[in-house]
Order: C-alpha cells, then sequence, then structure tokens
C-alpha cells in the first residue's frame, strides 16, 4: 500500500508542485522543498553535504522521478521503512528536520514509530531532500547489504523485505521491481503460511475425527452393555411387577374386609359419643349451678370482709388518735428516764448525783431524732432561715443546693417525709434533682414562706406528727397552736453536721 494518499493529477499547478515537495500547512517552504529546486538554504553550504552521497543534480531527478505515482508497498515493508526512518530521525540535525517531524524526533524510541508513522510516511512520500537524508543514513549503518542494494544488486539470501526497505529509501535502478519482487516474496511468504496453516488445520481436523471415532466406539459399546444390564433389570422388574400386583389385590381385599369393619365400630362410636354428649351437657348445667352458688357465696364473704377491714381500720385510727389526743392533752414529752430510775436515786448513797437526762431544748438534735423517729413523722423545714443561718457566706443557688442533699440523707435514713419551703414568686432555676422522700416548694408572689409552712401544717390529719425547723419565733408560736412540734434551725444544722 502507498506511504500516502496517491498524487491528485487534478490539482491546480502550484498545488500538484506543493504537494510533491512536501509544503507545510502554513505555506513556508520546508528545507527538503528548497532543496529539491536546487536552492542552497544555507546560503554557501554544499548541497552534496546536505544529502549525503546524492548530489543536486540526482535531488532534481529524483524530484523528475518521484512525479509517477507511489508504488503499493506490502505491510510488512511499509513498516520496514517507517522502523528505519525513525530510528535515524534523533541523529540529524535540527535544521534538516521537516517541522512536522521535529517534535517526532523528540518521542521515545518505543513511540516514535508507532506515533509518528502517519508523519514520516507523509514526509518520505512527499520530500525527496528529507528522504535521501535518511537513506544516505540507512545506507551506511545497513553495510554490505545497503551498497549492494544501492549498486542495484541484492544477494540472494538477503530478506526481501528489508531489501525492498532499503530500495525505497535509496531509490537506485530498478528499485521499483525491488519492491515489486519483496511484495511477490511476501505474498509467496503469506500464501505458504496460509496453506501450510490450511494443512495443520486438516490434520487437526483428522486426528480430532479419528479420536472422535474411538470415542464413539467405546460409547457404543459401553452403551451396548448397558442395554443388556438394563433388559436384565427389565425382566426381573417384570417379575417384581407380577408380584407386587398379585400382593396389591390381597391387599385389597383385606382393605375392604377393614373398611366394614371400620363402619360398623363408627356407627357403635357415635352412639356412645352421643350418649357422652348428653352426659356432658347435664354435668355442664350442674356445673354452672355449683359456680353461681360459689359466686354467691365468694361476693357475700368479700362484702362481709370488707365491712370488718372498715370496722377494724376505724377502731385502730381511733385508736391512734385516741392516743395522740390524750399525749397532745397531757402534754407528755419523750424522756430518757424510766420508772426504775427514780427508785434508784431514792436509795442512791450520794443525794447529791445528778440526773443523767440533760435539758432538752428547741435546738437540741437528740430531740429531733426522737421526733422523727415517731412512725408518718412529717419534717417540714423553712429553707432560708436553716441556710443563711449555717452557711450563709455560700451564694443562694449553692445554699439551696446544700440543704437539699443533707434532707435527702435524712429522708434514706429514717423513710420519713420531707418538705423544704423556700421565699420566692416564681421557681427558682438551676435546681438540681430533689431526692428520693424530698419535696422542694417556692411561695408563690404575694405569699412568704411562713404562710406555706403554716397552710402545710393545717394540711395535715389531726394526730399526725408534725416537726417544723425554724428559728423564726413567730413560725414557731404559729405552728405550735396547729399540733405541730417547732424546732430551731440549730438542731438540723447540728443533725446535718453529725450526718
Amino acid at each position: 500500500m502507498p506511504l500516502t494518499e496517491p498524487f491528485d493529477d487534478h490539482l491546480p499547478e502550484k498545488e500538484s508542485v506543493d504537494v510533491a515537495r512536501g509544503a507545510d500547512p502554513d505555506g513556508m517552504w520546508d528545507v527538503g522543498a528548497e532543496a529539491a529546486h536546487g536552492t542552497d538554504v544555507d546560503g554557501g553550504r554544499d548541497a552534496e553535504a546536505d544529502a549525503g552521497p546524492a548530489t543536486e543534480s540526482d535531488a532534481g531527478a529524483e524530484v523528475g522521478r518521484d512525479a509517477e505515482p507511489e508504488p503499493t508497498l506490502p505491510e510488512p515493508v511499509r513498516q520496514r521503512i517507517v522502523t528505519l526512518t525513525a530510528a535515524v530521525l534523533p541523529g540529524l540535525p535540527t535544521d534538516e528536520l521537516p517541522v512536522p517531524l521535529r517534535r517526532v524526533a523528540k518521542f521515545a524510541p518505543n513511540r516514535r514509530a508507532r506515533l509518528g508513522a502517519p508523519a514520516i510516511a507523509t514526509q518520505l512520500a512527499g520530500d525527496p531532500l528529507f528522504r535521501q537524508r535518511v537513506a544516505s543514513r540507512v545506507i551506511a549503518e545497513a553495510g554490505e547489504l545497503g551498497a549492494a542494494v544501492v549498486e542495484g544488486t541484492a544477494p540472494a539470501a538477503a530478506d526481501p523485505v528489508e531489501v525492498a526497505a532499503l530500495g525505497y529509501l535509496a531509490r537506485p535502478t530498478g528499485w521499483r521491481d525491488l519492491v515489486e519482487a519483496s511484495g511477490a516474496a511476501v505474498r509467496a511468504e503469506v500464501d505458504s503460511a496460509v496453506v501450510a496453516e490450511l494443512i495443520r488445520e486438516a490434520e487437526q481436523r483428522a486426528t480430532r475425527a479419528e479420536h472422535d471415532r474411538a470415542v464413539a466406539r467405546v460409547e457404543a459399546d459401553k452403551l451396548r452393555d448397558e442395554l443388556a444390564r438394563v433388559r436384565e433389570e427389565l425382566g426381573q422388574l417384570r417379575e417384581e411387577a407380577r408380584v407386587v400386583a398379585r400382593s396389591l389385590r390381597e391387599t385389597q381385599a383385606r382393605e375392604r374386609r377393614a373398611t366394614e369393619l371400620l363402619a360398623t365400630e363408627r356407627g357403635r362410636a357415635n352412639r356412645a359419643a352421643a350418649d357422652h354428649d348428653a352426659e356432658l351437657r347435664r354435668v355442664r348445667a350442674r356445673l354452672a349451678e355449683a359456680e353461681a352458688v360459689a359466686g354467691v357465696a365468694r361476693q357475700n364473704a368479700k362484702e362481709a370482709r370488707s365491712v370488718d377491714d372498715a370496722r377494724l381500720w376505724l377502731l385502730l385510727e381511733t385508736i391512734g388518735q385516741a392516743a395522740v389526743g390524750l399525749r397532745r392533752e397531757l402534754a407528755l414529752e419523750p424522756t430518757d428516764r424510766r420508772p426504775a430510775d427514780f427508785v434508784a436515786e431514792a436509795f442512791a448513797e450520794q443525794p447529791t448525783t445528778t440526773s443523767s437526762a440533760r435539758a432538752r431544748d428547741t435546738d437540741d438534735p437528740a430531740r429531733l431524732d426522737e421526733l422523727l423517729a415517731l412512725p408518718r413523722t412529717h419534717l417540714v423545714v423553712d429553707g432560708y432561715n436553716v441556710t443563711k443561718r449555717g452557711f450563709g457566706e455560700m451564694s443562694l443557688e449553692q445554699q439551696r443546693k446544700r440543704l437539699i442533699s443533707g434532707l435527702g440523707g435524712i429522708a434514706a435514713q429514717t423513710g420519713d417525709e420531707v418538705t423544704v419551703v423556700f421565699d420566692g414568686a416564681e421557681r427558682m432555676h438551676g435546681l438540681p434533682p430533689a431526692p428520693r422522700g424530698v419535696r422542694v416548694l417556692f411561695s408563690r408572689k404575694g405569699e412568704t414562706a411562713d404562710e406555706l409552712i403554716r397552710r402545710l401544717v393545717r394540711a395535715e390529719p389531726p394526730g399526725r406528727p408534725v416537726v417544723v425547723i425554724s428559728s423564726d419565733r413567730e413560725v414557731a408560736d404559729g405552728v405550735r397552736r396547729h399540733g405541730a412540734y417547732p424546732l430551731g434551725a440549730d438542731s438540723l444544722l447540728r443533725r446535718l453536721a453529725r450526718s
């Protein structure tokens, strides 16, 4: 195949000359084109030195010869020409390289022939001077084979592809015959290879056919053996089928007899089930009557128990309130002394011995412990009255947190109900969660903590022990009138400090 597109004879004269001379796209004459017209592009340098072994007259003659159409090159010859040209590109001076190939000359060796093949082919076909420069270097590197090709003779043992490639570049007399002979040799080799491949494929098919025939014979033998075995098994199966059919007939006869017996027994069972269902209905009726009687009895017993429980609760509540009222009426206070203590004092050897009981005041933590030990005691604390007296150097938030934490410990130890009251028109923010058993209250707008404490005491039922912690005398007098036990703030502070 040609290296480039065929030469178009119908182009204008100037364009035909430009294509033959390898003019660049910008209209600038290439070095090869200038040399083809015999112009000295270096301003005095000898054309023979630029073109290698070819002379200027040879270049002109080459241009005349190139007017003929390019021969159709076999693909191996074309590839070899491009490879030889790509190998010598880096060795050419930059000013001798056509502009389109200057970038290709910088490619790596393994990419130069592969990526620059179209540009190399175009320049070789259109630039005779460039082709002569390439041919001079390629022929020099080819050695004796190159010299023989230049002389128009080629050794018989030489590679026809290599001879055709060198002949295309050097273009000695009869180079077209070399190219055609190479094409014929290549085609002959291809035809020989095709024939050899066809022969090899035919031999392979014959070998496979013979192998398949042998396998088929083996399979046929196996199938004949398998057929004989199947026929034998079929005879055995037929005999077994006859035996099974005979057994089936006997089994069906037994089944008919069993069916008749089953029908008889089923009739008996149906009659027995009907009798059983009738008896079951009678038993269920009697059971329903017994359950109704038992339900009435349980309801009566439940009502009688409720009446007894109410009477017992009323009796115990009356006794408890009577005991509390009697304790309040007699103004009995808890005491550490027992009747035996007074008898012991009368017979003591030292009459000056003082009693072990100490005076109790409203700030005595022991009195607070005694009151908290009473069942179902309600402890009400005047919050800021206690905190400002005990730890007033802290902020109000820290005072509240410390007091509520301490009251949580008392509630956990005694199990009593604890309520702490703070002054405040609205609920404070930032309070920690109240401990279990501790209630935290804030007085409403227009109401003081003292009034809220008195309302809490008045809300308690008569007889329940209520302890109010406050050092405010007015608060103590007010809650005492409603049956509560007022204690000073110091009693609670000492109790918290002890905890």
